[in-house]
C-alpha cells in the first residue's frame, strides 16, 4: 500500500513551474539530477505561487524509472526519483515502482 506520511511541511514560493510529486529544492525550483533536494511538492505550482513541500516522512514522488522496494534514490532528470547511482541520497523506497511515471514510497532522508 502507498501512502504519505509527513512528519513536516514547509512552504515555498515556485521560482520555476514545478510539477505535483517531484523533488524541489529551497530555492523553490525542481531538483537537479543527482543534487539535493528540500523535499517533495505535495501539488504543482505556477511561478510565483506557494507550494507545500513534504520535508519529513515519507511521500509519494514520480519515479524517473524501475525502483525496486528498499533501494536508495536520488534525484533524476525532471525532479523524478531513480535508483541511486552516484548522486546524493535523498530517501529510500518503501514500494517499488514498476517503471517511469509510477509514484513510489519513499522515506525522506534529509540532504
Amino acid at each position: 500500500m502507498k501512502q504519505n506520511i509527513s512528519i513536516l511541511n514547509l512552504t515555498v514560493v515556485a521560482a520555476a513551474a514545478i510539477a505535483a510529486n517531484t523533488l524541489v529544492t529551497i530555492g523553490g525550483v525542481t531538483a537537479t539530477a543527482a543534487g539535493t533536494a528540500l523535499g517533495v511538492a505535495d501539488t504543482a505550482a505556477d511561478i510565483g505561487q506557494a507550494v507545500s513541500v513534504n520535508v519529513a516522512g515519507t511521500a509519494l514522488v514520480t519515479a524517473g524509472a524501475a525502483i525496486a522496494a528498499g533501494a536508495a534514490v536520488e534525484v533524476g532528470a525532471a525532479g523524478r526519483a531513480v535508483t541511486k547511482a552516484a548522486g546524493i541520497t535523498v530517501g529510500r523506497a518503501l514500494s517499488a515502482a514498476a517503471s517511469a511515471g509510477d509514484l513510489v514510497e519513499i522515506l525522506l532522508i534529509q540532504n
